[in-house]
């Protein structure tokens, strides 16, 4: 039975510690309206930044289309809970049903992308922005209903269809309206759920690591010719992280769907994927807890500069160049390493 090493203790009793004083800080008042409505995306783009790791930072490969899977994950959660409203009136129970949707169908589209992920060379880098663009034009060609009949779906490539071509009922409900996306949602998203599918993807992420599977997957990272020599299948242990990355990823997609009204595929275009391999680089390449740390540092920071006005965009981007070319700085890691002692082979990175 694998032991929970020290660095993966710190990651979860971290998160969890940070959890405990937020939700203390919100009941007693302390936290702000803006702050408030940015926990659940925290959450969201934390899972994001820790599956792309998976990918980027264990696996080794480049990924730049990871807001694809979570387009993926949002729009199917939402049908999925939005159809669900009336035979299932209670939130949490429809909220993990549109997680387990959206990570189901992101792993299937995952597993479709990154078939080819054996190929040598940059695949990935290069297929995964045309994916995530792709998925972005469907979705706005998309259109979804449901009423007593069941769903009602038709895409609307050449322009002449519209919500009434689906031929709902008086009772059906309109959940995907093309370009203009979901409008109308039940918002149904917390930040306790927010914290549990961070904890979910902790888990699922550091055992896979930990475990003979994710030594695979290094070594494959490491030298892919060198493994494949001792009979690591590459392919196998390829899709194995990025499918399971796609899956989180897709899970973070219905959570963060499911906390607002209305959603639309241009919240999930190429921007989106860069932004949170910014969070992922900057965190450090198979850092899981610079992830972390990262994400809620960069996505607060935005509003943290608001006060600058047309300047804080500019400040925002000095910051990242700072913290950069601060985290390649050897005497820095150096300090950061004597700070938090790490047990020889725990961290992710070596």
């Amino acid at each position: 039975m694998k032991t929970i090493t020290k660095v993966d203790f710190a990651t979860y009793l971290g998160v969890i510690l940070a959890f405990i004083v937020v939700s203390v800080c919100q009941a007693q008042g302390l936290v702000n309206r803006s702050l408030g409505g940015m926990l659940v995306p925290i959450c969201c783009y934390v899972c994001m930044s820790i599956s792309l790791n998976l990918t980027v930072g264990i696996l080794g490969e480049l990924s730049l289309g990871h807001a694809g899977f979570m387009s993926v994950g949002a729009f199917s959660g939402i049908i999925a809970a939005m159809s669900l409203q009336s035979a299932v009136p209670n939130d949490l129970v429809r909220m993990i049903v549109a997680l387990v949707v959206g990570a189901f169908f992101a792993a299937i589209v995952g597993f479709i992308v990154g078939s080819g992920a054996a190929a040598p060379g940059d695949y990935l880098a290069i297929v995964t922005p045309f994916f995530g663009e792709i998925i972005k034009d469907l979705i706005n060609c998309l259109l979804v209903g449901w009423d007593e009949n069941g769903l009602h779906i038709a895409l609307n490539v050449d322009g002449t269809k519209s919500m009434s071509s689906l031929g709902l009922s008086e009772n059906g409900i309109e959940i995907i309206k093309g370009a203009q996306g979901a409008t109308g949602n039940a918002r149904i998203a917390t930040f306790a759920m927010g914290f549990a599918l961070v904890m979910i993807t902790l888990v699922v992420v550091l055992n896979l690591v930990r475990s003979r599977t994710g030594r695979a997957i290094m070594a494959i990272r490491d030298n892919r010719i060198a493994a494949e020599s001792v009979g690591i299948n590459v392919t196998k242990y390829k899709l194995i992280a990025f499918v399971t990355s796609a899956s989180l990823a897709g899970a973070a997609g219905a959570l963060f769907g499911l906390n607002y009204s209305n959603v639309t595929a241009v919240q999930f275009d190429f921007n989106t994927s860069i932004l949170v391999l910014v969070y992922v680089v900057l965190g450090g390449l198979g850092n899981i807890w610079g992830s972390i740390v990262a994400t809620v540092v960069l996505y607060v920071l935005p509003e943290a500069l608001r006060q600058f006005s047309d300047y804080r965009m500019l400040v925002y981007a000095i910051v990242l160049i700072l913290v950069m070319l601060a985290t390649n700085n050897p005497q820095v890691r150096t300090l950061i390493s004597r700070i938090i002692p790490r047990r020889k082979g725990a961290a992710l990175d070596e």
